[in-house]
This record gives structure tokens, sequence and C-alpha cells, in this order.
């Protein structure tokens, strides 16, 4: 353990956020509720009577169904990487909402498909089966919309945290865009077969409204941009260099890279255009303050992706999507900051503890000495700005369980409850941390962190 600190130069003037919990993402949350309760708004004035037990399964499907296509619609506009959303709410954040929107979109579909089918053989007074055929072969579009139900189910199946396992990031990834055929094929089946929407022009209207500007949303931010910005700031490989024995640097030149707002705690996802690497953009977080004319990644060579980072040869082509995350110095609302990094959690945290205001601590865990990336560079910060580092070095989980604790954290950072915490590490670890920070008294909404497992 190690607590270097120097009064060589004072810290940077805290800028300070007005007290409290941030607004934005409770005010897109009942952004997301309103419309949904719009939604159900259009059922009630397009239902005169709901009669008999056919009635209330098909009203009961419609609801579900409408439901259904406009949770599609938050689902797709939550992935769209729109600055304003990410940079105030966070990418992990509204990863976890999209996950969450999508299991209950799932359940309305397959509520929908099973109340609607139940509630036709009734009316029609058939078998599941014979209404299912009938549906499926004699409505218009219902024939792509079972298609887009069975897209929707395969993507769920594999969303699942055992199937995603069992693949690459990269695998998972492309999968995925599945979703954008299945609620394409949705789409339309709702607008031909939806009671509320064949003859009422107004409800038309506002359905194209909502999926179309959700779909421009998704083509400027996911594709336009990264393409422009890629011919415009015409980012090269300039070196790779050797951290730890599993950690390497990529340095990166450009051109007008300020233009690309990226701040300290950001990330960005590059696609390295060489073989092997052109077809996927991974998330690596900055390692060092942004600059005009270079960045920089630091990156543990874990998987085949990452690995492939250190045979890169300078002058390789990048493209970069982003800047993207919310961990950012606008989070900082205290005079004192305690940092909290795992392994190649360091790569944002440093970033940070070179440039965010206050008075900072750093808490650095790794295994092995030699596990230390940047250790260097994070010894020259401390000294150059008065700050105290505390690396923490464990084989055994039991080392981490009792520096993780009440007393282990109170102990290394007095007056704990007072400091803001910046957190990036294994997800048992910041688990663990958070628990701790909260029992300490550290408010929720001054304990910031970001999740990058997909």
């Amino acid at each position: 353990m190690k607590a270097p600190q120097s009064t060589a130069s004072a810290p940077p003037p805290v800028r300070r956020r007005a007290s409290g919990r941030p607004a934005t993402p409770s005010v897109v949350q009942l952004s997301i509720w309103s419309g949904a309760t719009a939604v159900l708004a259009l059922w009630w004035s397009n239902t005169s009577s709901v009669v008999g037990p056919a009635d209330w399964l098909t009203g009961a499907g419609r609801i579900t169904g409408l439901l259904a296509g406009y949770a599609c619609a938050v689902l797709l506009l939550l992935m769209a990487r729109i600055p304003f959303l990410d940079h105030r709410i966070g990418t992990d954040r509204l990863a976890r909402w999209h996950a969450l929107g999508g299991r209950c979109t799932i359940s309305l579909i397959i509520a929908h498909t099973l109340l609607i089918i139940w509630g036709y053989s009734l009316t029609s007074h058939t078998d599941p089966i014979h209404q299912t055929t009938t549906l499926v072969l004699h409505y218009p579009d219902l024939l792509q919309g079972t298609v887009g139900l069975l897209l929707f189910v395969a993507t769920a199946v594999l969303s699942a945290r055992a199937a995603r396992r069992r693949m690459s990031y990269e695998t998972w990834h492309y999968l995925h865009f599945a979703t954008y055929v299945a609620v394409f094929l949705a789409f339309g089946h709702q607008l031909s077969d939806g009671a509320d929407f064949v003859g009422d022009l107004p409800a038309r209207i506002a359905w194209y409204s909502l999926f179309l500007g959700v779909a421009a949303l998704v083509a400027w931010y996911r594709f336009a941009v990264p393409i422009r910005r890629g011919f415009r700031h015409r980012l090269r490989v300039t070196a790779i260099h050797q951290e730890a024995p599993d950690v390497v640097s990529v340095h990166l030149s450009g051109r007008h890279l300020e233009e690309l707002g990226a701040e300290p705690g950001q990330f960005f996802r590059w696609r390295f255009l060489t073989r092997g690497l052109w077809w996927a953009a991974n998330p690596y977080s900055l390692s060092a303050p942004p600059h005009s004319r270079h960045l920089r990644i630091t990156v543990k060579t874990a998987g085949g992706h990452s690995s492939a980072l250190s045979r890169l040869i300078p002058g390789t082509r990048v493209w970069a999507e982003g800047p993207y995350g919310s961990l950012t110095a606008d989070r900082v609302s205290a005079s004192r900051v305690l940092l909290v990094a795992g392994g190649v959690g360091i790569t944002p945290l440093r970033a940070l503890f070179e440039t965010l205001p206050g008075r900072l601590t750093l808490i650095y865990r790794a295994r092995r000495p030699h596990d230390l990336a940047l250790r260097g560079e994070l010894d020259r910060i401390a000294a150059d700005r008065g700050a105290v580092v505390h690396y923490i070095l464990d084989d055994e989980p039991s080392v981490t369980a009792r520096w993780l604790s009440v007393a282990g954290l109170s102990s290394l950072v007095p007056d704990l409850a007072s400091h803001d915490v910046y957190l990036c590490g294994p997800e048992g670890m910041t688990r663990a941390a958070i628990t701790a920070l909260r029992q300490v008294g550290v408010p929720a909404w001054r304990i910031h962190h970001e999740s990058f497992a997909f």
C-alpha cells in the first residue's frame, strides 16, 4: 500500500453542481410512462364497449399489442446513442433500461399473440390451432408479423445471460440487429391489422411520426455520424505501448479531435480498419485526457479483439464512435472525491485523476505488483496534485473483502460520507464497494459508476 502526498500544486477549482439527484433520468422515465398512458388512451377512444369474455380477451390483446409496439420504439430510442441521453443518464443505465424494457416487450408480444388467438377463437367458435392458421394465412401482413415474433423471441434467447457467456461481444452485437427487422415487420402488421389504426387517420399519422422519428435518430447517430467523423478526423494508430503483462496502450493521432467534445472518463467504440478487426466496434475508455491531436486508450488483452490490438501496426486507420458515457467531472458536487479502480478499470479513472477538481484519493486494486498498469503516471499525478493513492494487492478474495468493508474503506478514506465516489472495475468488486459506501453513509447519487459488460 502506498500513499504519496505532496503540495506541489493546488488542485483545480471545484465546479459544483446543484446538490441532489440528477433530474434527467426521472424526466425521461416520466416521459416514457406518459407515452404509455397516451397509448392506452388510444385504445380507450376506439373502444365503445366491452361485452363478454371474447371482448375482454380481444381488448386485452389490443392493449398489449399497442403497448408492445410503443415499447419497441422506446427500446430503439434508448439505444440510438443520442448524446444528450447518453451523457446525462449514462450508457450503462440506458442499457439496463433497454434490457428491462426488452423483457417487458417480449412478454407483451407473447401475451398479445395468445390473447388475440384466444379471443378470436371464442368469437368464431373454433379451436385455437385452427384460429391461429386462419389468422396467419388469411389476415393481411400477419405472416410477416409472425416472423417478427419469432425474431423477437430468438433475440430474447440470445440476450439471456447464459447465452451471452457463450459468444463474443461482436457476435452478440450483430445478431442483435435482427431486432430492427423484427420491429419493421411488426410495424407493418400493426398498421394493417390493428383495430386502433384501421380507419383512424390521426392515430396512423401519430404512429408513423413516432417510428419514423426514432428511425431517423438511429440512422443519424448510429450510422451517419460515425461515418462522417471517420472521414473528418482521420484517426490512425501511432504507437503501441506495453503497460503490464496483459495490458497495452494504443496511441492515436488525428485532425480536429477537439470537435469530438470528449471528456476524461468517457469512452468510444473503436473500429480498427485492418484485417480481422474492421467489422467490430468495441468500447474502450480514454486513459488520458483528450487532446486536439492525439488520444490514448489502454486495453486488457482478454479476448480475441483486445488481444489483436497489441499487434496493430502504426498507421492503421481507425473510426471512433462517440464519445459516450457520463462518468465525467460534471457529476462532481463535493470538494473531495474518491476514485476506486479494479484491474483495467483504472483506464477512465486515470484520466479523471489528472483532471477532476477538488481533493482526490485513488484506491487501485490489482492482484500483483506488475498488474498495476499506469502506476508511474499515477504516482506523478498524485505528487503534482497533492493527491493520495492507495494500491491494494491481493491474490485471494478475502483481501478484497477486507478493504471493501465499512471498516476498511473508512480507515483508508476518513470522512468518506462527504465524498463523491467514482467506481470502475469488475462487477463483483463494484457491487461490494457500493454496498460498503452506502453503509458508510455516501448518498446513492454521489456514487458514480458505469459498467462495460454486455
